[in-house]
């Protein structure tokens, strides 16, 4: 009995569920980063001034918590917002300029146009629009995602091979389905090169709308220990948001991984 149950046994090599062998994969390589990051300022002697040592900062985000919760789950709110409508927004047009070349002929050097403006510009008339509120912050993430995922979306919808298009309409397919069922899940890699792309802009959007004025938000508090030159500070605002961009970035990218499941049979 106890033979059979070791045959039957998974090899010890791949027991475990692979998103828990991911998962612990990637929490022992920040262990890795956290102590190499410790051990060489100890080790070199590096001044507070150029990199203070990863306690100090773990420190100054835990002697005020609420702060940094706060602004977390603010800018998150901000960025999610503006993503999800660029996101949208950019499909949906690319869409347009898929069927109306005039629109597309016409819009889209506006477009492009409207991606030189720099976002600082942008964002000072965005916040003079609306203020300061979450709307101006979520419309500069926005402004930062759209442009994007309109051209990788507009890039895939037209790398469709036309004869597979034109055996769908043999069999009646009217275009709603041709879109639905061909065009956009063979623009999903595609897609998703430019939302990946866009996780990391709209948090960009989102923090430099912050710096307009506020008060809550990780840009906020970014801002405010640079014109208090509190490097630990600086350096725990920092830490903080690099851990939304990439958590931000996993979930979109997890997220490609559960919609084009081919994409890893390739």
């Amino acid at each position: 009995m106890s033979a059979a149950l070791a045959a039957a046994a998974p090899p010890a090599g791949r027991r475990g569920h692979p998103l828990v062998r991911r998962i612990g994969g990637r929490v022992l390589a920040l262990l890795a980063v956290a102590l190499a990051w410790e051990g060489l300022v100890l080790l070199f002697g590096i001044r507070p001034f150029y990199l203070p040592r990863l306690s100090s900062v773990l420190g100054a985000i835990l002697a005020t918590p609420g702060a940094y919760a706060a602004g977390f789950l603010r800018t998150l709110a901000e960025t999610l917002i503006g993503f999800v409508a660029g996101g949208a927004f950019g499909v949906a047009i690319a869409v347009a300029f898929l069927r109306l070349r005039a629109l597309r002929e016409l819009v889209f050097p506006l477009f492009v146009v409207s991606q030189t403006i720099p976002v600082i510009a942008f964002g000072a008339l965005v916040v003079l629009w609306f203020g300061n509120t979450l709307l101006a912050k979520a419309v500069i993430a926005f402004y930062l995602t759209f442009f994007p995922v309109t051209v990788n979306a507009l890039i895939g919808l037209e790398s469709v091979d036309p004869r597979q298009i034109a055996l769908m309409r043999s069999f009646g397919a009217a275009p709603r389905q041709i879109l639905l069922q061909l065009q956009l899940p063979s623009a999903l890699p595609q897609i998703f090169v430019a939302l990946r792309l866009a996780a990391s802009l709209s948090l960009v959007g989102a923090i430099v709308g912050e710096w307009f004025g506020d008060t809550t938000g990780l840009g906020v508090l970014l801002l405010q220990a640079m014109y208090n030159e509190n490097v630990v500070a600086i350096w725990a605002a920092l830490l903080v948001s690099a851990l939304l961009g990439t958590g931000f970035y996993a979930a979109v990218a997890a997220l490609e991984r559960r919609l084009v499941f081919w994409g890893a049979e390739q």
